[in-house]
């Protein structure tokens, strides 16, 4: 020991509390290690992801305690000299401080959550992650209403909550009306293929299961939102344009399965115009 204080000419006490402080440090570092690997054996993924983010903000305080307690006889004395400073401080890292508050906010006015999908600043996508600086973000394409995932993790400043209005595709309920358009001959059976695309959408599963779920969730939030919609069943709206009809098929869907349900959708509408159940307008020759 009085070697190491001789070759690095540390006061003895400032050496154990610095020790002290790296051993307080790996101790909490080494506690979250061992319960992240014990919650990797969880099947749910959801349950293992909730916990860890308690156990990192729960093992963040205590070492903050620990440090504080280990090093407070030392750090009262410059409280003075501190507040000297504190206004240039303040100046220096006003942005970490803006997005530490953004952040509290974000926690709890809860404009949006892990998993929710979102659309800010022009880029769309699911949020994967929260923190008391940032919010990450698993972009998705925007070629269209419902795009699908590119891969690409975008970071966010909590501070840009405040920048300009967010789009949550999943605040309150979990589902959205989406379109299909399908154009017809103006000469068609207009009954026929209003029939044949019902049954169509009304034989998926997943689409059929929504309007329940949906009036359940409008009803647990009226207290909060004034929402309500006359139906929640798919319904086909009919519009003359020019030499074709357009009957627009509106329906719910989850945001995250929309583009899914469109293709199948026109998958089967194309093999029901095949079989003659539907004719498509095919434009004019």
């Amino acid at each position: 020991m009085e070697n190491l204080i001789n070759l690095t000419d540390i006061n003895v006490v400032y050496l154990k509390l610095i020790l002290n402080s790296g051993l307080a440090f790996l101790i909490v570092t080494l506690i979250k290690w061992i319960i992240k690997k014990i919650l990797d054996r969880l099947h749910d993924e959801k349950i293992a992801y909730k916990i860890y983010s308690i156990v990192r903000i729960v093992g963040n305080i205590i070492l903050v305690i620990a440090l504080t307690v280990l090093w407070w006889d030392y750090v009262r004395h410059i409280i003075t000299l501190i507040s000297f400073l504190s206004a240039a401080f303040a100046i220096a890292i006003r942005d970490i401080i803006l997005n530490w508050f953004c952040g509290v906010y974000i926690k709890i006015h809860r404009p949006f959550k892990v998993e929710d999908r979102i659309e800010i600043n022009g880029i769309k996508g699911d949020v994967i992650e929260i923190s008391l600086l940032g919010f990450d973000v698993l972009e998705v394409s925007n070629k269209d209403e419902f795009g699908q995932s590119t891969g690409v993790i975008v970071n966010f400043p909590n501070s840009s909550v405040f920048s300009g209005p967010i789009k949550n595709l999943s605040k309150s309920f979990k589902y959205v009306w989406n379109e299909i358009d399908v154009e017809v001959d103006l000469d068609s059976d207009i009954n026929l293929a209003k029939k044949t695309l019902y049954k169509i959408v009304n034989e998926i599963d997943v689409i059929k299961s929504i309007p329940r779920k949906m009036k359940n969730q409008i009803s647990e939030v009226n207290t909060s939102y004034r929402i309500y919609y006359n139906t929640y069943n798919p319904i086909i709206y009919t519009k003359i344009d020019g030499p074709r009809i357009v009957l627009s098929i509106r329906y719910l869907i989850h945001p995250k399965k929309a583009r899914y349900i469109m293709s199948t959708i026109s998958n089967k509408i194309y093999e029901a115009n095949k079989k003659g159940e539907i004719v498509l307008y095919k434009g004019s020759e």
